[in-house]
C-alpha cells in the first residue's frame, strides 16, 4: 500500500518539531502544566493524546487540575448541539481561572471550531480564548502555541489548508493498558444529519506499515486492549493508490498477527460496507473481541433513504444474521436517532420493531439535533421536541428491558474482565469490561487496574453486572 498523498511532509513535520523546541526554550524556569478537556468521540480522545504528547515535548506536564494549568486546551465535538453548548459553558468557567491567573493560555480546537460560525462566535463573544484551530491543523499545534506566546495576539484559524495525515508525532497515552489507534480520518458518506464530513474532511487512510508499527509498540509495552478508529473503518484503503485491494479485513488480520496478549476492537463500522470477508476475518481471529458496533439509526426504509444511509432495514438484518451465523456469541450494539425530520409514528414503530427483532445488547440513542450546513437541518417537517422526547422515552423503555434480559443470562456465571480502575459511580468498587463490552462492578484493590480477573456475577442490572473476584 502506498502512502496517502495527503500526508504531512517530512519538512512540514520538522518545522513543527522546531517550534516544539522554541516553545520549550521559551517556558524554561519553572514547571509548566497543561490541562486537556476532551468532548466527543474516541477519535477526539486519540487526537487529545497527540496534542498532549506535543505539549509534553514542549516542556509541559499533563495535569488533571485546570486550576493548576498554565495551558488549557478544549478539544470539541460538533455532532450534537448539546455537546457544543456544554463546551461553551465549560469555556465560560475557565474565564474565572484566567481572571486569577492572567498568564494562563486557553485554546479551543476540534470539530466545533472547524465550523465557521462557531469560530466567529469565539472571536466575538469569548475574548479570553487565546487561540483556536480546526481538525485539519492539529499537527500545527506547536506553531500555533509559539505564535500565541510570542505575538501577544489571538490566533484564530478554524480549518485551514487541506485535511492531512501527520505521522511521527509524540503521544501521551492516558491509559497504560487500553489504547486508541487511528487507522483513517474523515468521511465520504454525507449522511444528511451529520456534520462530520464537513469538519473532518474526506477519507484519508494511514499506511499499513505506520499502523502496524504503532500496534507492535503498544503490544510490546503490554497494552491489553487496542481499538482501531475511523469514521467508517470499512472504507479503509479505498483512497489509496491500489484502490482498496488491501482492505480493512486484511489490516485486521495483520493486526491480529502482531505478537502479544491483547484483544482488538474497532469503531465505527458502516452497515452498507460490512463484507462477508470482514465477518469471516473476525470469526477466524481469537484476538478479535466478540463485540460489534453497527449503527442502524432507523428501522424505516424511507427514513434511511432520507438519511442517505445506503442500506435498507432488510440489508441490515441480513448483515446481523450473517454475524450471528459466523460468530454465535457476538455482542451487538447500535446507534439510533429519534425524531429525524418527517419521521412518522409508524416509522418510529418500525425502529422499535427492529430493536425487538435484532435484540441488541445495548444501544446509544440520540434525539435528532439539527446541524447547520447539513441537508437535514433544511428539511421541512421538523419534529417537535415534545414528540421527540416521548418517542425517546419509549425507545429507552424497550431497550432497557432487552438489555436487562440479556444481562440476566450472566447471573451465576464466571466471566473474564479487564479491570479499568475505580468505578466513577461507587468509589468503593472497581469497574471493568468483559470481551463483549459488558460493564462489571466488583470489590478489589486499585492495583488490579490493567489486569484481567475472573468475576463471579452475583447480580445483573440493566446497565451493568455486579459480582466478586474468584479464582
Amino acid at each position: 500500500m502506498e502512502k496517502n498523498s495527503t500526508a504531512v511532509t517530512e519538512t512540514q513535520l520538522a518545522e513543527q518539531y522546531r517550534y516544539m523546541e522554541l516553545v520549550r526554550n521559551l517556558i524554561t524556569g519553572r514547571e509548566r502544566f497543561v490541562f486537556m478537556q476532551t468532548f466527543g468521540c474516541q477519535q477526539n480522545e486519540a487526537d487529545s493524546e497527540r496534542l498532549c504528547g506535543m505539549a509534553e515535548s514542549m516542556g509541559y506536564t499533563v495535569t488533571g487540575d485546570p486550576e493548576q494549568a498554565d495551558l488549557i486546551i478544549v478539544n470539541t465535538c460538533a455532532v450534537r448541539e448539546h455537546a457544543e453548548l456544554k463546551t461553551l459553558s465549560i469555556a465560560g468557567q475557565y474565564k474565572h481561572i484566567k481572571e486569577k491567573n492572567p498568564d494562563l493560555i486557553i485554546g479551543i480546537c476540534g470539530c466545533m471550531v472547524s465550523q465557521e460560525h462557531r469560530t466567529l462566535d469565539i472571536k466575538n463573544k469569548y475574548p479570553y480564548i487565546d487561540f483556536l484551530f480546526g481538525t485539519f491543523d492539529n499537527y500545527r499545534f506547536p506553531e500555533i502555541l509559539y505564535k500565541t506566546l510570542t505575538s501577544g495576539k489571538r490566533i484564530l484559524l478554524g480549518n485551514e489548508g487541506e485535511a492531512s495525515i501527520a505521522e511521527g508525532l509524540p503521544v501521551h497515552r492516558f491509559s497504560s493498558f487500553k489504547a486508541w489507534v487511528s487507522i483513517m480520518y474523515g468521511c465520504n458518506n454525507f449522511c444528511t444529519y451529520c456534520i462530520v464530513p464537513y469538519v473532518r474532511g474526506r477519507e484519508r487512510s494511514r499506511g499499513r506499515e505506520d499502523i502496524l508499527a504503532e500496534v507492535e509498540t503498544l503490544a510490546a509495552s503490554g497494552y491489553r486492549e487496542i481499538t482501531l478508529l475511523g469514521q467508517n473503518v470499512n472504507s479503509y484503503g479505498r483512497d489509496t493508490a491500489d484502490g482498496g485491494k488491501y482492505d480493512f479485513a486484511d489490516l485486521l488480520s495483520d493486526v491480529c498477527a502482531v505478537p502479544g496478549d491483547f484483544i482488538v476492537r474497532f469503531m465505527t463500522s458502516h452497515p452498507k460496507d460490512v463484507s462477508k470477508k470482514l465477518i469471516e476475518t473476525i470469526a477466524a481471529n481469537h484476538k478479535m473481541a466478540r463485540q460489534f458496533h453497527l449503527p442502524l439509526q432507523s428501522g424505516s426504509n424511507r427514513v434511511l433513504r432520507a438519511m442517505n444511509r445506503g442500506y435498507t432495514a432488510e440489508d441490515y438484518f441480513s448483515t446481523v444474521s450473517c454475524l450471528r451465523e459466523k460468530i454465535p456469541d457476538i455482542s451487538l450494539s447500535t446507534d439510533i436517532i429519534v425524531g429525524f425530520p418527517g419521521e412518522t409514528e409508524s416509522e418510529f414503530e418500525e425502529t422499535l420493531s427492529m430493536l425487538e427483532r435484532v435484540q441488541f445488547d445495548s444501544i446509544y440513542s440520540f434525539i435528532y439535533s439539527p446541524r447547520k450546513g447539513t441537508k437535514a437541518a433544511e428539511m421541512d417537517c421538523q419534529i417537535s421536541d415534545s414528540i421527540k422526547k416521548e418517542r425517546f422515552s419509549r425507545l429507552l423503555d424497550l431497550q432497557n428491558r432487552i438489555s436487562y434480559e440479556k444481562n440476566l443470562a450472566y447471573e451465576g456465571k464466571i466471566i473474564e474482565v479487564l479491570v479499568e480502575g475505580i468505578s466513577k459511580t461507587d468509589k468503593t468498587k472497581l469497574t471493568g469490561r468483559n470481551e463483549r463490552n459488558r460493564l462489571v462492578h466488583f470489590e478489589g484493590p486499585e492495583s488490579l487496574a490493567g489486569e484481567k480477573v475472573n468475576i463471579y456475577v452475583d447480580k445483573a442490572e440493566t446497565y451493568a453486572l455486579y459480582g466478586h473476584i474468584c479464582s
